[in-house]
């Protein structure tokens, strides 16, 4: 999981400043990212490397739980406000702080990649974050004419009480919902082909035997078991479950349950009732 959330912030990193027009392409940024810290950088660099570091800071504030604070956005006062007080929907809230940021412009250069950041900040911080392994700025560079035409760079601005002639941010908004629903569906296939790679995993240190058994295990014990209950089904020793048994808890399908220190039976893992259709499926 450690490797899709850094996987993912690298993908962030490259499509948001793909956006802005950074000439480095996603081998490039990996490299820059991955690379000495103390070397020097240039600008198309440094701006990748600013954004992962970035992503990293904010994950770090959603593990904490740190509210919206007006030292990110610096002075953007009313933004802050709406954020803190507003009963809209987080994903509503992201897409407004998004459309305002990069409309207001308060700064000379990064108003779009601040933008992003702040959106995914606020999406991570109410539980819509795509469990850390995805980068809705991947979709938003997949069709980097589609994302300034729905944001509507070149209108005029608008604050919250309206200006004349304001832009229309429904189109924005609704752009903005549509990714999230088209990116959900592809993190959901992430998160179901790593938890399958996970499983594999596990499944790879179990020999031919340990198998069988956390196969036979799956089918006939919803509860505790004892290794002579399942030697005398087997016609195998108690010993030899014993031992098989050792090597499934330590993988994590089985655990033990104990009395006054001692191991008095065993039963199938949390991780492998949820996951039993899976497991069979491989073992099978």
């Amino acid at each position: 999981m450690n490797r899709l959330r850094k996987n993912s912030k690298k993908k962030s990193s490259y499509a948001s400043n793909k956006i802005e027009g950074n000439p480095l392409s996603e081998k490039q940024v990996d490299e820059v990212i991955e690379r000495d810290e103390r070397k020097h950088y240039l600008k198309p660099e440094q701006e990748v490397r600013n954004y992962f570091l970035a992503l990293n800071f904010l994950e770090e504030k959603v593990s904490k739980k740190e509210k919206f604070s007006q030292k990110l956005i610096l002075d953007v006062q009313k933004l802050v406000e709406y954020v803190n007080t507003t009963d809209d929907h987080p994903l509503i809230v992201a897409a407004v702080v998004h459309y305002q940021l990069v409309t207001i412009h308060p700064f000379e250069d990064g108003n779009g990649r601040t933008a992003r950041l702040l959106s995914g900040y606020i999406m991570d911080l109410n539980g819509y974050g795509f469990n850390g392994i995805g980068s809705l700025e991947e979709y938003f560079a997949y069709d980097i004419d589609e994302y300034y035409e729905s944001i509507q760079m070149g209108l005029p601005a608008l604050y919250y009480s309206g200006r004349e002639n304001p832009p229309h941010p429904e189109i924005w908004i609704h752009y903005f919902l549509r990714m999230v629903k088209l990116y959900s569906g592809k993190i959901c296939d992430l998160q179901l082909a790593s938890e399958e790679e996970d499983i594999a995993g596990s499944l790879s240190f179990l020999k031919g035997r340990e198998k069988e058994l956390l196969q036979f295990l799956i089918k006939n014990y919803r509860g505790e078991f004892t290794p002579i209950e399942v030697s005398r089904e087997l016609s195998v020793t108690n010993k030899t479950i014993i031992n098989r048994l050792t090597i499934l808890v330590k993988n994590g399908f089985v655990i033990p349950i104990l009395v006054n220190e001692r191991i008095r039976s065993y039963e199938l893992s949390e991780f492998t009732r949820d996951h039993e259709k899976e497991i069979m499926k491989i073992i099978s």
